[in-house]
């Protein structure tokens, strides 16, 4: 077998490598795609293992190892960083390191989703981008109304509004800049729609989404972003890893009898993490229950803290509901540690 330690670039790779049937051992520095390209096809009748860092950037290069049916190993690059012994960091020495850890079977791997997984996600990002720039856009002409004495907030894009935004007197550069930001608002509208309508579809045809959708303030893209960011929950053992992957818990500096806890690490994907919170409070407006808990939180932490708590809860119950095979009324009836060991009545 032929084993690489990658250390990739967007422009370059370095690499280095070993030959654990001869021992030879060799370095290389690979310009991107076709010198790159053009080495890996040379060992496509070999048996090889790639080992590199997760990082953006390399779907192409992810793609030709599929074809060439490569082995691809990526890690935790903040787990790889704490493995490096000295001081000096090169190209040469970060593609060593990672040869090294293939080696030693030291490679801290992660769970990599499938090409479909990847390319459904792109659905979620540039719905999400699209109805952000939407946003700034509405932002602004709320600005132009505004500063004409009009003030009619959600009111503003009804008909009405909208016909009363457009018949205001305005001097020459504000009057273009509503005209040019009202045609970006009709144009990103019914692209956005087209986008929502394709989510929607996607959901239909997945029966965990639609399990997770009966969870109060959970709507398609909310489930469908849980589902493709955790991939299947057999990974997680309970709902305190699932907070954590998706960096809804405090970061730690603590030592000795000195304990200290700050914000929320944000170590996760950003996207679920936005959704969760904005579902949350779709949630708390719904749930008696939810609503008491968010309050007696916002009263004591803030209702910052709080919006997060209720997110992470969240978290726990689609996680539960996903691993039990429950919709919404099955877990609240049962509970999320119905059937473990150690637990007769089902507590949440």
């Amino acid at each position: 077998m032929l084993i690489i330690g990658c250390d990739y670039h967007p422009g370059f790779q370095q690499i280095a490598f070993v030959d654990t049937d001869t021992g030879e051992a060799a370095e290389r520095r690979l310009t991107h795609r076709e010198e790159a390209e053009q080495f890996y096809r040379t060992l496509e009748a070999r048996r090889v293992r790639i080992g590199m860092e997760a990082s953006g950037h390399g779907r192409w290069f992810e793609r030709l190892l599929n074809e060439l049916q490569f082995e691809l190993w990526i890690g935790v690059a903040a787990e790889i960083r704490t493995k490096r012994v000295r001081k000096q960091k090169t190209d040469r020495q970060d593609a060593q390191l990672l040869l090294k850890l293939l080696m030693e079977d030291r490679f801290p791997r992660i769970w990599v989703p499938d090409a479909e997984n990847r390319d459904l996600r792109q659905l979620l990002w540039h719905r999400h981008r699209l109805v952000q720039m939407r946003t700034r856009i509405m932002n602004q002409l709320h600005v132009v109304a505004l500063n004409e004495g009009v003030r009619r907030k959600k009111a503003l894009w009804r008909p009405a509004g909208r016909s009363e935004l457009e018949s205001l007197v305005l001097a020459p550069w504000a009057l273009r800049r509503r005209r040019d930001l009202l045609d970006l608002f009709d144009q990103l509208t019914p692209k956005i729609h087209d986008l929502t309508r394709a989510l929607e579809e996607e959901v239909e045809k997945r029966p965990i989404a639609r399990r997770l959708m009966t969870h109060p303030g959970v709507g398609p893209l909310t489930a469908l972003a849980f589902e493709l960011v955790i991939g299947t929950p057999e990974r997680f053992h309970c709902g305190k890893q699932i907070a954590s992957y998706v960096g809804l818990v405090p970061s730690e500096e603590s030592s000795g009898d000195r304990r200290r806890l700050g914000h929320i690490n944000k170590q996760g994907n950003s996207l679920l993490r936005f959704l969760l919170v904005e579902a949350a409070q779709v949630t708390v407006r719904s749930q008696v229950q939810w609503r008491n808990k968010f309050f007696h939180l916002a009263m004591r932490r803030g209702r910052k803290i709080a919006k997060v708590a209720m997110a992470r809860k969240l978290a726990v119950h689609l996680y539960w509901m996903w691993r039990r095979g429950w919709d919404y009324g099955e877990f609240e009836k049962l509970g999320s540690h119905s059937g473990e060991p150690g637990n007769r009545h089902g507590v949440q």
